[in-house]
Order: structure tokens, then C-alpha cells, then sequence
């Protein structure tokens, strides 16, 4: 018999971690609150004027010299659009921050890409590359890579270029802020965010430095309005409070290092990085994304960039206790201390025995119940317990029955009873017994089902699985699934704090998330594989991808 075919990991719809995206510390929730006349603001077209001469005052700059925009994307896009074009050429470096391909792309511009994967910047050529070009793209600290330019090096581009945009969305994050270098030229301007360092994504505030005339020159590109009122009332009022502010970048310096030593423990590269992320390099870069979801926490994958298709990249929370939930996420996907799994469907094929139980006990007491009510039944979890489900199946149909009497008659079924067999014997393995040594060797295996101990133990025994299983927890042990109780036993008893769990249905997914466990998904034999998909992603999302559960082990 083959292993149980791993449809991925069960990734939640809405991750309530998410370190995909770069985002900077939790606002403090009285921010909105404590703007002066809101109401006001609403009714009117915004004026960023108060706010510009705030950001000018921080750079030490006139207030003509900063142009306030819809986030550093929208600062980005004003100078593709006030100096690219079709038969125009950018230079940038590969790989950077993917609004740089995308927006020249949309434009027609040709874009020339300089390999730059860590310090040291390539200096000559870049510089070779922005001779020729009209615009020279620089993101420093780099966006996925964190990798940065030093100060003469950005003056050797800004002598060569056109028109230099440095993109210095992280600069708070890095060990050298090269804004004041780029205020030197002419032909420079930068583009800052605060989204990042300052917490405020959502708001969409980001702004331009350079020279007045260049400022004014983007000025005339893009949407007189393209920051609200009350976006930039907050902005402003976040600027007046900046106590927050170093206490966070310190705490972000250091969990980079400790996170790039976390997965160096566990054999996974990553690039030096002064931002708030680590960009770090996997053998399967999709499993272990995917694995992250399943956890609820959210990384980076690059679709559709052959480059980085192995890299993922990691914000980094900011906080002590995020952090520690996401090294023991990393733990557990990168580094389980066992493999734990249901019995039916999963190791053993229940199709024939089980189900047809519940079947042919309820038509016993004159209830009729199909295949597809059972299906419907395990989907929507809460039905892990088969006696208990009959009962339900049947009283549903309107047939008063005693719970104990449903009991008797299943067993007799199931078991066999005055010559008759029982229908546990069409129960056939989903795993062969050298597959199943051979996964033993690897980790310590454990089973964790809701039957009685001595009908686990019989059916593992028959088909030659007890051997080599370290830890077997059954209805007399433990609350059935959904209550993670049962999964949390296994791995008390093993003495381990990480572990993947295998199973068929939601009650699996959301007892193995609840106590910590990685949930990965298979179809047991019979089911409707698109139904169960599509009932698995009540809980969670199946993905498409097949592979083997000890190719991803070794």
C-alpha cells in the first residue's frame, strides 16, 4: 500500500500573525481619537501643509522640498511618471522591491537589472548601467534581500545618473540612514513611508525629498488629493509621539540576528538584512509557507519570480512574545519532534467498516442514512465520535432510540456477532508496515483516535503498524477531537513540544492547530476528493500540490 498522499497543509484563511507584508509596530489605539476636529476634516478637500512642514522640520529641510503622497508607492510612481516612458530606460537592481518592474513594465520602459543579492553593492555596474539610463533605482536597505549601499557609493551613482530615487522605506531599521547623502544632489530624491517604522500601512502615508524644482516637477504627476484629511492628521499627530519609536528598531535589530540564527540551527540560509525582515532560503519554500499558514502565521512567497522561488521572506514582529511564537512555528514546521496521526481514513481504510456501520445500524432501527449524510456530518465537524454520531443520524430521522441501544447494535455490526463477520474486517491499511518502520526511523509515530484502545490496538496489530508506534492515545484517554486534549497527550507522553498531525477531517485540523501541532491534510479513500476540499476549507485552505510525507521529512 502507498502513504497517505499529503494534499498540504491546512492554511487558514485569515492568519492572525501575519509577517508577510513588512508592517511596523500596533498603533496606539487612542491615535484616531485624539484628532482635533474630525469632523471638520471629513467635510473638507485635504490640505497636507501642516504635516509637510512637520516632515521638512524632521530632515532639515525647506517645506518645498517634501511632496506628501499615498505611501512610498505612489512617491515611486510620480517619478516613473515624470521620467519614463516608451523609448526610456531605468536601471535597478535584481532582486528589489517588485513596484520597480511593474510600474515600468506598465509604462513601456525598458528596465536594465543588476544582480545585487548582499553587501557589497555593485558599484561599477550599476554606475555602468545608469550612464545610459534616464532613471537610476536604488532600495537601500533592499526589499526582499536587506542588503544596503554605503554612502560613497550612492554619491558614485548620483555623479553618474540622471536622476537618482532612493527608496529608503527601512532606512529606520538599518545601521547608516543615507537620506542626508542623497540631499546633496540635484538629480536626487527620496522616498520615505510610514508605514513601516512608524506602524501606519493602512493610512497610506509616504513622501518625496529633494530639490524644490525636482519636488515641484513630481508635484504635477499623480492626484492633487492623494492623501486624506484624516490619514494625515493621524500622520501628524504619530509624529508628536516618537517615545515608541527607538525601543521598537532596537527590538527589530535584534531579532534579526536571532532569528538568522534560529534557522542557521536549523540548516536554513539566510541574507544579512538591515530591515525589519530576513530574506532566508529553502529546500521547499512552498511547504514550509504553506505549514507557516497552517500555524496562522503569514510569510512571503514571490509567485511568479523564478529567482526568489525557494526564499521566503520574514517580517519581523517587534515583540517578544510574536517572536517566541514564531521560532516555535519554525520549530514545528522545520523540525517536528514526531509525526502523529488519526487512525481511520488516515492509516486505515474505513470506507467498507465504519461508515457502513453507521449505515446498516441506522436502517437496523429504521432510519436511513447515506454516505453522503455521513460525509456531511464529518465536514461539519463535532462528529468524531462514530457511536455518537449514529444516534444523532438517527434521532435526526425522528426515530426515538436509547444511545446505549445504538451502541449494542453498532458493535454487534462492526465487530460480528453469532457467526456473523464483522464489517471491521473489510478494513484494509492505507500505510504498509516496512513504510510505516521506515517513518519510525525518521520520528517517533503516534496515533490519535477517537476508538476504544482495544479496537486501535487490534486493527494496528493486524496490519503490522503497532510496531513502531511510541504512543497510542484513544477515546479512554482524552476528550475527542476538535478538543486539542487528545493531541496535546501524545505529545506529553513523547516528551516533545513540536509535531506534525495527520488527518481527514476539521475536528483533525482544528485540534492539532489548537494544541500546536502542524495539520496536514489527506483524503481518505471514497470521499469525494473536490467535496472534501471543499469542506476542509470550512477550517482551511488544501492546496494542490502532492507529495510524499517522507520526501518532505528527509
Amino acid at each position: 500500500m502507498s502513504a497517505p498522499t499529503y494534499t498540504g497543509p491546512l492554511l487558514a484563511h485569515d492568519v492572525d500573525l501575519d509577517l508577510s507584508r513588512n508592517e511596523g509596530m500596533r498603533a496606539s489605539t487612542d491615535l484616531v481619537g485624539s484628532v482635533a476636529d474630525a469632523n471638520q476634516l471629513l467635510r473638507r478637500y485635504p490640505d497636507t501643509t501642516v504635516l509637510r512642514c512637520r516632515l521638512a522640520e524632521i530632515h532639515g529641510v525647506a517645506e518645498d522640498q517634501v511632496l506628501v503622497t499615498a505611501g512610498g508607492d505612489d512617491a515611486l510612481f510620480r517619478c516613473i511618471l515624470a521620467r519614463l516612458g516608451p523609448e526610456k530606460s531605468a536601471v535597478a537592481t535584481t532582486p528589489t522591491f517588485e513596484m520597480i518592474p511593474v510600474y515600468t513594465g506598465q509604462i513601456g520602459s525598458r528596465l536594465i537589472e543588476i544582480e545585487w543579492w548582499e553587501d557589497p553593492f555593485p558599484t561599477n555596474a550599476f554606475v555602468d548601467a545608469a550612464r545610459n539610463a534616464d532613471v537610476a533605482f536604488v532600495v537601500s536597505p533592499n526589499n526582499p534581500t536587506g542588503a544596503t549601499i554605503t554612502g560613497d557609493q550612492l554619491r558614485t551613482v548620483a555623479e553618474a545618473a540622471e536622476l537618482v530615487v532612493l527608496d529608503a522605506a527601512y532606512a529606520e531599521f538599518a545601521d547608516e540612514d543615507l537620506t542626508a547623502v542623497a540631499l546633496e544632489f540635484d538629480n536626487a530624491v527620496i522616498v520615505r513611508t510610514l508605514s513601516k517604522a512608524y506602524g501606519l500601512a493602512g493610512l497610506r502615508i509616504g513622501y518625496l525629498l529633494g530639490p524644490s524644482h525636482v519636488i515641484a516637477e513630481m508635484a504635477s504627476y499623480g492626484s492633487p488629493y492623494s492623501v486624506s484629511s484624516l490619514s494625515a492628521a493621524v500622520a501628524l499627530e504619530r509624529l508628536e509621539r516618537l517615545d515608541d519609536l527607538e525601543p521598537f528598531v532596537q527590538e527589530i535589530r535584534s531579532e534579526r540576528g536571532r532569528l538568522a540564527g534560529l534557522l542557521e540551527g536549523f540548516g536554513v540560509p539566510s541574507l544579512p538584512s538591515q530591515g525589519n525582515f530576513v530574506l532566508a532560503g529553502f529546500d521547499n519554500a512552498g511547504f514550509v509557507a504553506d505549514a507557516c499558514g497552517a500555524l496562522s502565521i503569514g510569510v512571503r512567497r514571490f509567485a511568479g519570480r523564478d529567482a526568489l522561488d525557494q526564499w521566503l521572506r520574514i517580517t519581523l514582529p517587534g515583540d517578544p512574545e510574536l517572536f517566541a511564537r514564531l521560532g516555535r512555528a519554525l520549530e514545528t514546521v522545520l523540525s517536528p519532534g514526531a509525526l502523529l496521526f488519526d487512525l481511520d481514513g488516515v492509516l486505515v481504510d474505513v470506507s467498507g467498516s465504519y461508515r457502513r456501520t453507521i449505515i446498516e445500524t441506522a436502517v437496523s432501527f429504521g432510519a436511513n442514512v447515506s454516505e453522503s449524510d455521513i460525509e456531511e456530518a464529518k465536514a461539519a465537524g463535532g462528529s468524531n465520535d462514530d457511536w455518537e454520531l449514529t444516534h444523532r443520524l438517527i434521532t435526526d430521522r425522528g426515530v426515538p432510540i436509547d444511545y446505549d441501544m445504538v451502541v449494542e447494535r453498532f458493535e454487534e455490526i462492526y465487530q460480528g456477532k453469532r457467526g456473523r463477520p464483522g464489517l471491521k474486517l473489510t478494513e484494509r491499511p492505507l500505510v504498509d508496515s516496512s513504510t510505516w518502520r521506515r517513518w519510525a526511523d525518521l520520528l517517533p509515530l503516534g496515533v490519535v483516535t477517537g476508538r476504544p484502545r482495544a479496537d486501535a490496538e487490534e486493527a494496528l496489530d493486524r496490519f503490522g503498524l503497532l510496531e513502531g508506534t511510541s504512543v497510542l492515545v484513544t477515546r479512554e484517554d482524552a476528550p475527542l477531537k476538535p478538543d486539542p486534549g487528545p493531541v496535546i497527550l501524545a505529545m506529553e507522553r513523547l516528551g516533545i513540544e513540536s509535531a506534525w498531525f495527520v488527518g481527514d477531517t476539521p475536528d483533525d485540523v482544528e485540534a492539532a492547530r489548537s494544541a500546536g501541532a502542524l495539520p496536514i491534510g489527506v483524503i481518505a479513500p471514497g470521499a469525494d476528493p473536490e467535496r472534501t476540499l471543499r469542506t476542509l476549507s470550512r477550517t482551511a485552505r488544501v492546496l494542490a500540490h502532492t507529495v510524499d510525507l517522507e520526501e518532505l521529512l528527509t
